[in-house]
């Protein structure tokens, strides 16, 4: 899979404010340090979605390995790197445990007895080869008629905790929508960031630079995943358009948000019961530029602020953070994101009967 990052939608208002879509893919084990920027809406991957068998299908495939091993020093940062010998005796072991890692997963999803006498069956039959036998094993998961269902002895264990077992040697795949990116940008393109991370927000910052953002008016979307086909479709009917793409990013976490076959129906739907059961992320990517309306009361709110100032009745750094926070809606400055007209949006609360 690799290191990738691609900008699925990128639009500006009259008044400057820009907001980007990007699917981006990284190493799982930096998921931590990227989610820390909040100014960022995003979803990606998940492990409790995602069928285990494909994630190992994908491990073996496709293993993130390290870029560079760097040695040890004081505090956060890495020496220099390992080289020659050295560095592929730190790659063997790295992929020595993704594969041990792979091998429980498998044993809790079928039974640690099942793969050893499976292993012995398949060494004596055919050869030592793991990802071989790893694969068959997978495919007999996948067949729903092959007789490893009927197996009262097997564990099948959840897949929400059997990937976590996987999550340090896969890639991973994240849409992440902002306006705001400078801070991103500086704070992990720099070298005192981790190489993993620096990698991606350096792919980042240069896309972003690269691309040009196409002009909103007041009531027209910014809409990730919206094909060619649909722009017109889109203006014309900007709510079901929402719909739509909402549907579309939320299924990064199945790893289906790229289908190539369109079904506006079971958007829709996914729409729909994401709404219903108060899932409300995916409905921070489609955006709209704040109306004029309402940006004229949001500066006379912000005039209020400088008023107060300006009798010294608050401090400046606080009237700073006022008058900066009434362009924002959300965690978007300029925009007004689909989110904030779902019922709900802010604290889920379940239906009653």
């Amino acid at each position: 899979m690799a290191y990738e990052c691609t900008i699925v939608a990128d639009s500006v208002t009259s008044r400057g404010h820009r907001i980007t879509t990007m699917v981006i893919t990284l190493p799982r084990i930096m998921l931590a340090e990227f989610n820390t920027h909040r100014d960022f809406s995003r979803n990606s991957g998940s492990s409790r979605a995602i069928p285990v068998k494909t994630q190992m299908k994908a491990l073996l495939n496709d293993t993130f390995v390290p870029t560079e091993f760097g040695t040890a020093i004081p505090r956060m940062n890495a020496g220099p790197k390992l080289e020659g010998d050295k560095h592929d005796q730190a790659v063997a072991v790295w992929n020595d445990a993704a594969k041990e890692q792979v091998l429980a997963a498998l044993r809790l999803t079928t039974s640690p007895g099942y793969v050893k006498r499976e292993w012995e069956r398949w060494v004596e039959q055919r050869n030592d080869n793991f990802e071989e036998f790893v694969l068959d094993v997978i495919d007999r998961i996948n067949d729903k008629e092959h007789h490893i269902h009927d197996l009262k002895s097997l564990l099948w264990a959840t897949k929400g905790l059997t990937n976590r077992l996987l999550e340090t040697f896969m890639w991973h795949t994240v849409i992440v929508t902002a306006t705001e990116w400078d801070n991103f940008f500086n704070l992990r393109t720099d070298d005192n960031a981790q190489l993993e991370i620096r990698i991606i927000a350096g792919m980042m910052k240069e896309a972003y630079a690269a691309s040009t953002p196409a002009l909103l008016h007041e009531g027209e979307w910014h809409l990730p995943f919206i094909q060619e086909h649909e722009l017109e479709w889109a203006k014309e009917n900007p709510l079901d358009a929402v719909k739509a793409v909402t549907a579309r990013c939320a299924r990064v976490s199945y790893l289906t948000h790229d289908k190539k076959v369109i079904d506006l129906s079971a958007d829709f739907r996914l729409a729909d019961s994401l709404a219903a059961s108060g899932h409300m992320s995916p409905f921070e990517h489609a955006a709209t530029p704040i109306p004029d309306k309402e940006w004229n009361v949001r500066m006379k709110m912000a005039s209020v602020a400088r008023e107060a100032y300006m009798a010294q009745e608050l401090e400046a750094h606080v009237v700073e953070q006022l008058v900066n926070r009434m362009e924002f809606s959300g965690n978007v400055r300029g925009f007004a994101q689909a989110r904030r007209d779902q019922n709900n949006h802010s604290v889920f609360m379940p239906a009653t009967v």
